[in-house]
């Protein structure tokens, strides 16, 4: 899969136009178009792209024009301490600094993402996802982070996930991927309390599956 580069400009626009899905908690949506932000993506066993194979993805946003997500499962080897001091921040509170930055997606990785939970504070550059999580691209969030306030939970990545129009249809359908509607507490706890080597394994388990159990063949729930 080549994912495709969206404008960059809609990670500032409004709260996503899709709609989470009606699912109940622990299980997978029906599929539609409509229904995916504030979901979760597992790639499947047949997924050939490096960039993807056994990533789980959340996504933030899903309409006719594309999609776009994070990578939630792919620590790399730099801690949040290395880009506070490149931003010319240093972090009052040692835990925060020791955090790992993971590797959101091959679409600019040069530039840092922040998934967090809503934190009542209102930042210049963010998306909420309508009852899920907030996705913030601006200085400021990081800023109150390494002030010792900001979100109390959250990850940050460098790069971030796209599909174009269609795209993202197309590949589950083909079933590259199995896309998943959790409640906002099973969402939370897997991405935000769950080491990163047992998010895929705990979002199957959420499911009701063995991994071990799954081939290339099985699509969408």
């Amino acid at each position: 899969m080549t994912p495709s580069k969206p404008n960059p400009s809609a990670l500032q626009g409004a709260a996503s136009e899709a709609v989470a899905s009606g699912a109940g908690p622990g299980s997978a949506s029906m599929y539609s178009a409509t229904f995916l932000a504030n979901q979760l993506l597992l790639a499947m066993p047949g997924m050939l792209d490096d960039n993807f194979a056994g990533s789980l993805i959340y996504l933030f946003e899903h309409n006719e024009k594309g999609a776009m997500g994070l990578v939630v499962n792919r620590p790399t080897d730099t801690q949040l301490s290395d880009l506070l001091g490149k931003i010319e921040l240093q972090s009052e509170i040692k835990p925060i600094a020791d955090h790992v930055v993971y590797f959101g997606g091959p679409v600019q990785v040069e530039r840092g993402f922040v998934l967090h939970e809503s934190a009542g504070a209102a930042y210049s550059s963010s998306l909420s996802v309508p009852g899920g999580l907030t996705m913030t691209t601006s200085k400021d969030v990081l800023e109150a982070v390494a002030g010792g306030g900001g979100p109390k939970r959250f990850i940050m990545t460098l790069g971030y996930s796209g599909w174009g129009a269609g795209q993202l249809e197309e590949e589950i359908a083909l079933n590259g991927w199995i896309n998943v509607a959790l409640s906002s507490q099973q969402m939370a706890e897997i991405i935000f309390a769950t080491p990163a080597a047992l998010r895929y394994e705990r979002t199957m388990q959420a499911l009701g599956f063995d991994p071990s159990h799954l081939s290339g063949e099985v699509g969408h729930a």
